[in-house]
């Protein structure tokens, strides 16, 4: 049974909703007609998640919507990219009418909804994730962007879905190293703003992790459900939807320092744990809470070690290049203790929710994960 989640955010796109649900891609063609009546289709989709959904996700289209194949890979998430699918968009003479779906990852989503910011001066777009990653992150939220030689997603807007379409059945094809990508998210989501589920899943996380169906549903409507209350408190990252990026400050620096060979999901795992124990470094967290964390992503053979060509210099020097970052200082999101994290009063109501630590923290953290 299909689940609907609203996006209840304020902007000037008309407002739809979230759909969860296994078979859920076979509605697509009755959501497009109700929601987007004359208009024509275009769809941008990952050349891998292509190949093994087309049987599923053509029958599902409006006759002739054109297909853009866009190859897989976080390396192709550029400018030099989206110029490519906007002049192959732009050459079908496709126009304002023109409804944008991207199918596949979040690389997909990311250049996708990007694509669908600008085109024309902005087309409607729904996204439909292929992977567990891109359900419960990176299609919610509507962050959209490109990668440059500076850095991920340094240059994007923010652009919310119309409508947002997870099946969770078409993960069943992922590789198991893609699927862990998504399921250290979600736990990241859980450390953070969601107890119960981070309970549930440190008593048993096996059904999750064998993809049982209900196990599976219920990780990505909980985890979709917290992004989507966090977005709709604070759309445009100006305070709470900083604490989406627990382990990131740490976890993009890895990606960069390895060339981005480290995998956004392994990264974030692995960020965590260096961001957690800097927490106890600085005094913000107990170490049995730690302890908590650490087991679970252990639990969920998630990666806790930076990998062997990553050096410690080459991370620091990526952290004041963080977009959280003030005045060339890294800020982090601060674990307080499962399911809470650090916030200061910074005057006038506002609250601050990633924060600067001192240099012993950070090397504590850098420590735990093997970066002498």
């Amino acid at each position: 049974m299909a689940v609907r989640i609203p996006i209840a955010v304020r902007r000037e796109v008309p407002t739809g909703g979230i759909v969860i649900g296994a078979g859920a891609l076979a509605s697509l063609g009755e959501l497009l007609a109700r929601r987007f009546p004359g208009r024509r289709v275009a769809v941008l989709a990952d050349a891998t998640a292509l190949d093994l959904h087309c049987d599923r996700l053509c029958p599902a289209l409006p006759r002739s919507s054109p297909i853009l194949r866009v190859p897989s890979g976080e390396r192709h998430k550029t400018r030099a990219e989206k110029v490519r699918v906007e002049d192959e968009l732009l050459s079908r003479q496709l126009g304002r009418d023109t409804v944008l779906v991207g199918f596949g990852g979040g690389v997909l989503t990311d250049l996708a909804g990007f694509v669908a910011a600008t085109y024309l001066r902005g087309v409607p777009f729904v996204a439909i994730p292929t992977t567990l990653l891109g359900a419960v992150d990176a299609s919610v939220g509507g962050k959209t962007g490109v990668n440059t030689r500076h850095g991920k997603n340094l240059i994007g807007v923010i652009r919310q879905p119309a409508e947002v379409l997870i099946d969770p059945s078409l993960m069943e094809t992922l590789p198991e190293a893609e699927f862990r990508n998504g399921v250290a998210e979600a736990l990241k989501m859980a450390a953070t703003s969601d107890p119960v589920l981070f309970a549930e899943l440190e008593a048993d996380c096996g059904p999750t992790l064998a993809r049982e169906p209900a196990a599976l549903a219920r990780l990505i409507e909980r985890s979709v459900r917290t992004k989507a209350r966090v977005v709709a408190a604070d759309e445009r990252e100006a305070g709470e939807r900083e604490v989406l990026n627990f382990g990131h400050t740490i976890g993009h620096g890895l990606e960069r320092a390895t060339g981005y060979r480290l995998s956004h999901g392994q990264a974030v795992a692995i960020g965590v744990v260096a961001e957690t124990q800097a927490a106890v470094a600085a005094g913000c967290l107990p170490p049995e809470e730690a302890a908590r964390v650490h087991r679970l992503f252990a639990a969920a053979r998630l990666p806790g070690r930076a990998p062997a060509d990553a050096a410690r210099g080459d991370v620091l020097a990526a952290l004041p290049g963080d977009k959280k970052a003030r005045r060339g200082h890294p800020r982090f999101v601060v674990l307080e203790g499962v399911g809470r994290v650090r916030t200061d009063p910074m005057g006038g109501g506002a609250r601050g929710w990633a924060h600067k630590l001192p240099a012993h923290a950070i090397a504590a953290g850098l420590d735990a994960i093997g970066l002498r």
